[in-house]
C-alpha cells in the first residue's frame, strides 16, 4: 500500500510516552499498591478494543518482528481468539436487542476473561514494547464512563482517593488520530474511525487499499464448471 504512515504513529506513540510517564508517576507516588511484575499476566486475560490507529501500529509492528512459523502459529492463536471474541460480542448484542440493561452487559463483559494470543506460554507477552494504551495503564486506578476501576491484585483500596488516569480523555485522542489518517488517505469508508476492534481482529487483518476503500474489491471469479464425463459405450 502506498501511503506513509509514519506521521501517524509517531503521534501514536508520544501518546504512549505520555501514558507511560502517567503510570511511573502513580507507581512512584503510590509504589506499594502498584503490584505489576514480570509473570504476572491478569491484565492479559481483559476484554477490550482497539481504535484504528492503534490496531493499524500494533498490527505493523507484529509484522515487523515476527517472521516464519512462530508469526503463522501467533496468527493461528489471534483467529481461534478471534472467534471466541466474536461469540461473547455476538451474545452481549443479543442481550441488548433483548432489553437487557447496558449496564450489565458491560459489568458482564468486563468480567469477561479471555487469554490474549500474544500472551506466551511463559506468561510473558510477545510484543511487550508495543502493548495497547489499555494494557500500559492496567495496575493503576483509572475512570472511563464515570466509573473507576483499577487491579484487583493492586493495593488500592476502595474508597480512598488517589491519582487516577481518565481513559476517556486518552479514547478521544485515539479517535482523532484515526479520524484524522481515514480523511488524509481520502478514504471512503469515513466511518473505520469509529471502528473498535479486539487485538486478535488487529493481528490479523490485512489493512490494505480494498480495506480503507481505496481500491474496488476484486470481482469473484466464478467456479469452475464440472466437466461431465463421458460414457464410452
Amino acid at each position: 500500500m502506498v501511503f506513509d504512515f509514519t506521521p501517524y504513529f509517531e503521534k501514536y506513540e508520544k501518546l504512549v510516552a505520555a501514558s507511560d510517564a502517567a503510570f511511573e508517576r502513580v507507581k512512584q507516588a503510590h509504589a506499594e499498591c502498584v503490584r505489576c511484575k514480570e509473570g504476572c499476566a491478569d491484565c492479559c486475560h481483559a476484554v477490550f478494543d482497539l481504535t484504528l490507529i492503534e490496531a493499524l501500529y500494533i498490527n505493523h509492528r507484529f509484522k515487523q518482528q515476527f517472521r516464519g512459523i512462530l508469526k503463522t502459529e501467533l496468527e493461528e492463536k489471534a483467529n481461534r481468539t478471534d472467534r471466541l471474541m466474536a461469540k461473547i460480542k455476538r451474545r452481549a448484542q443479543d442481550d441488548l436487542l433483548a432489553g437487557r440493561p447496558e449496564a450489565e452487559i458491560l459489568t458482564d463483559l468486563a468480567r469477561e476473561r479471555v487469554r490474549c494470543p500474544l500472551l506466551s506460554t511463559r506468561n510473558l507477552c510477545d510484543l511487550y514494547d508495543y502493548r495497547p494504551l489499555t494494557c500500559r495503564f492496567y495496575g493503576v486506578p483509572t475512570a472511563i464512563g464515570g466509573g473507576g476501576h483499577t487491579c484487583g491484585l493492586s493495593g488500592f483500596k476502595e474508597g480512598e482517593t488517589y491519582p487516577t488516569v481518565n481513559l476517556d480523555t486518552i479514547h478521544a485522542r485515539l479517535q482523532e488520530l484515526s479520524a484524522e489518517l481515514i480523511r488524509d488517505l481520502k478514504s471512503r469508508y469515513i466511518k473505520l474511525a469509529d471502528i473498535l476492534v479486539p487485538l486478535s481482529t488487529a493481528l490479523i487483518t490485512e489493512y490494505d487499499e480494498i480495506y480503507f476503500g481505496l481500491k474496488e474489491d476484486p470481482p469473484d471469479e466464478p467456479s469452475p464448471k464440472r466437466q461431465r464425463s463421458r460414457r464410452h459405450l
